[in-house]
């Protein structure tokens, strides 16, 4: 019975050295991924004010909403809010407590106001950049008009005017390199609003957020329908509008979650992750005409030098030859990523005439941006430019 029970320890700390040394996966699993959760304005800043309600309040219900369907259905996601009841925290405090959690995501949520304009209608989603119109600075100025509500704003935000144009030049010098992962959320979350919400998919854009530019980690800033609207905001403050728009925001989370390499994953699934993230082949629109362009294409994907292009559209189809989107784009390509197509144009070697090349196309594409490709797969767009301004010195 002594050599039966001795038998038995030996065979329990075999095991367990075995756990530790080889079933290491479920040691990753329970690492927590970390996503706060803001919700805009409160306490003494109402935020945008509408017949019936104030977006502070319309902001936390769906907070709320949010963070309980994430607690309750994903044991592995830590959530922290900015703030569970009305009171007011400083917009830089708010970036602050996701950067000190070390969080992996950071959304903040809003709702939308147009003065002289009582039909405007739809959530949008925003990622930090800059403002390729008067429309898209208008928001970032309301929303980093919470500052004012703050004692010491000039101190705090270096002398930051959210009112004064000229203090967003200090965006021009700005390069965000979680850049693809916010604009890749922000894209899930407005599919889910127009196809699980039914609503006016107003889409997705940039612009210069105070809160989004201190987080370090993927970030959108999520404006959730018009409160200047009546229909509007009559949708927002029932229990069944703040519920779709919700879990909508709750499924762009788990698809974001599930198709993102990080720390809640085992290697392996990390590796499969990324390859259904990042190898996105682009393919040749049928009506691109360029052949010597596109011979320079082929070329570049085969011999795995780097391609950068512009990104100027998302769509949930195939576009085809003359649609109204393309606003006259002949000569585009467009590859595919969870589920969604993205449109490009202007592929070259040269980051440079990219750049150009965006800027000429600004005027109907607002928010278009460049992405880059090796082989044909998509990479980190802030390494690409480091990579080429290496080589051109």
């Amino acid at each position: 019975m002594k050599t039966h029970s001795i038998n038995n320890k030996l065979l329990f700390i075999v095991v367990t050295i075995m756990t530790l040394f080889f079933g290491g996966t479920s040691f990753v699993h329970a690492q927590e991924f970390v996503v706060v959760i803001d919700a805009g304005h409160g306490g003494r800043d109402p935020g945008a004010v509408g017949r019936i309600s104030k977006e502070k309040d319309i902001n936390l219900k769906v907070a709320l909403k949010l963070g309980g369907l994430i607690s309750k259905n994903c044991s592995d996601v830590k959530v922290i809010y900015t703030r569970k009841t009305d009171v007011f925290i400083p917009l830089d405090r708010r970036a602050q407590i996701a950067n000190n959690a070390k969080a992996d995501l950071f959304i903040s949520i809003h709702t939308n106001s147009v003065k002289n304009n009582r039909t405007a209608k739809g959530p949008s989603t925003w990622t930090l950049g800059l403002s390729r119109s008067a429309e898209n600075l208008a928001v970032a100025k309301r929303e980093n008009g919470v500052i004012l509500y703050e004692d010491d704003y000039k101190t705090t935000y270096s002398g930051f005017n959210p009112n004064s144009a000229e203090s967003y030049i200090i965006f021009e010098f700005m390069q965000d390199k979680y850049m693809e992962q916010s604009v890749n959320l922000a894209s899930l979350v407005q599919k889910e609003f127009k196809n699980r919400s039914k609503r006016i998919d107003r889409g997705v854009h940039q612009a210069e957020f105070l809160v989004l530019k201190n987080s370090a980690m993927p970030s959108v800033l999520i404006e959730l329908g018009f409160i200047s609207s009546p229909e509007e905001e009559k949708y927002l403050n029932t229990e069944a509008g703040l519920n779709s728009l919700s879990n909508s925001i709750y499924h762009a989370f788990l698809t974001y979650k599930k198709e993102r390499p990080g720390k809640s994953y085992t290697p392996a699934q990390a590796k499969r992750a990324t390859t259904s993230t990042t190898s996105s082949t682009p393919q040749r629109s049928s009506n691109a005409s360029n052949a010597s362009s596109n011979s320079a294409k082929a070329s570049s994907a085969n011999t795995g030098n780097l391609v950068f292009k512009v990104q100027f559209l998302t769509a949930g189809t195939i576009l085809k030859k003359g649609d109204k989107r393309l606003k006259g784009i002949q000569n585009f390509e467009y590859y595919k990523e969870n589920g969604i197509y993205k449109y490009t144009c202007g592929a070259s070697e040269d980051y440079n005439k990219v750049l150009r090349t965006r800027r000429e196309m600004t005027p109907k594409f607002k928010d278009a941006f460049i992405v880059a490709f090796r082989g044909g797969n998509k990479v980190n767009i802030n390494q690409a430019i480091d990579e080429f301004k290496k080589k051109k010195k």
